[in-house]
């Protein structure tokens, strides 16, 4: 994402911010607004010999802190238990074969140009091996071109937009076919033809409604709205007026970070109820809505891949031990879940390389974590090995007054990711050689793909 189409909110960095940020990196380790290296088992003190530098880029603070910090929190909480042989881990020994795991922190403030260069001084100054990191679209467009230059691996766990499959990032995040491919059926067979469509002001929003649409309209509905606000904004007076005129049979959220709780405080305001235009949104998730207060988004609905409501023995694992680390009041939530299963499959990845003697880089890690699986909370997920994305489930959840989802909607397995909308550019697919050799793995099949789950082994 260019610099034109970065949130006003931000565009404006003082010299002096810029240079607090710039210039975080101190000998070996990036010092940023988080706390506890030590204590959760990433520190310097309790590393021993020859640790593994990782790279872990999230915002904890600016618009978007309200999700990201929690992606740090469960990514910490994985890290630890690599480290200490606990969780997930327990059975493998402390560390990758006896080596730890040194967590190089960053906070980009959530702004799309300082992502860009902390993933440059990752990379250059404190050579992490890898980054665990970003949120936004627009975050992982700024820094794509960085990984993609100085050929390093982004293991990146938000649901996107789709249309994009690079040699040097694994999307552990749902992609459209699982995500808004059950959801726009859903809402035209529950709620009627007619959706409002709204979003924040840049490509994730914008490129997900755009797939929405063209779904909603293949089946036979018809999009009555289609309005953004900038990253932030925290007035929705006008579009709610514009929604009440419309009258639609539902809305259609892609409003992101602090923008969401506003918009469902002042949506039940208006007097606007989830009987009368329920909402289906993508980015609200437990987390938004503990912040707003569960009688807002009560009776409305959210497409993800996990829950926190998720029946599985892990998921009871995962929401009793990350409680137990950060606090009986916090929830867990689809992208935190995301953050947690991506490092394991790094470690798992790790793990592999060094079991057969080999070195730890760039290129190793890129095969070695193709193809790797997890029995996740979710379930059974799997690194799809041709396009680098996730087998993930396809859920969708009502909101209760507890700010709990009950889930009225699942896939009975993991599902194969596509990385291009299959109703915008049918065929298209991307599948990469082994090894990859990074050329562009774009391949137009002319066929109807047909959804494909993963078998469990």
């Amino acid at each position: 994402m260019g610099k034109k189409n970065q949130p006003t909110l931000f565009s404006e960095l003082s010299r002096r911010k810029f240079i607090q940020y710039s210039s975080l990196a101190i000998g070996s380790s990036v010092v940023a607004a988080c706390a506890g290296g030590n204590s959760s088992g990433g520190g310097d003190a309790d590393l021993g010999e020859n640790p593994i530098k990782v790279g872990v880029m999230y915002s904890t603070t600016g618009t978007i802190a309200i999700v990201e910090k929690s992606l740090q929190d469960a990514t910490f909480l994985a890290l630890e238990q690599i480290n200490t042989n606990t969780g997930p881990w327990e059975g493998n020994g402390e560390g990758i074969e006896g080596r730890k795991i040194q967590r190089v922190v960053v906070n980009p403030d959530s702004n799309w140009d300082l992502y860009n260069q902390m993933s440059k001084r990752l990379i250059d100054e404190d050579q992490v091996v890898c980054v665990l990191g970003c949120y936004t679209s627009a975050s992982r467009k700024s820094v794509l071109p960085v990984f993609e230059d100085k050929n390093s691996i982004l293991y990146y766990p938000v649901y996107y937009e789709g249309n994009e499959c690079s040699s040097n990032v694994f999307y552990t995040g749902a992609a459209p076919n699982q995500q808004i491919t059950d959801s726009i059926p859903y809402c035209f067979n529950n709620f009627g033809p007619k959706g409002f469509f709204i979003g924040s002001d840049y490509i994730y929003p914008k490129e997900s409604n755009r797939i929405a649409k063209a779904e909603l309209e293949k089946i036979g509905g018809q999009v009555v709205g289609d309005e953004y606000s900038a990253l932030g904004t925290t007035e929705f007076i006008t579009i709610i007026n514009k929604i009440k005129q419309a009258k639609p049979d539902f809305v259609l959220s892609n409003l992101v970070g602090d923008s969401i709780p506003a918009f469902y405080r002042q949506y039940k305001d208006a007097g606007i109820t989830a009987e009368n235009i329920p909402i289906m949104a993508y980015p609200t998730t437990e987390e938004e809505i503990q912040a707003m207060g569960a009688e807002y988004a009560e009776g409305h609905y959210t497409s993800f891949n996990y829950f926190q409501t998720v029946d599985t023995p892990e998921n009871k694992a995962f929401v009793e031990q990350f409680k137990a680390k950060f606090g009986n009041n916090r929830v867990t939530n689809g992208v935190m879940e995301a953050a947690y299963l991506q490092t394991f499959f790094m470690a798992q990845a790790m793990r592999d390389i060094l079991k057969e003697g080999g070195e730890i880089n760039t290129e190793t890690l890129r095969e070695a974590t193709r193809g790797q699986v997890f029995q996740a909370p979710q379930g059974l997920v799997k690194i799809d090995p041709e396009n680098y994305h996730t087998y993930l489930y396809s859920r969708i959840g009502k909101w209760g007054p507890d700010g709990q989802a009950e889930i009225v909607f699942a896939t009975p397995a993991a599902v194969k990711p596509i990385a291009w909308s299959q109703t915008l550019y049918p065929g298209r697919v991307c599948t990469r050689p082994t090894p990859d050799d990074r050329t562009s793995p774009i391949k137009e099949t002319g066929q109807d793909l047909q959804v494909k789950y993963l078998e469990k082994t």
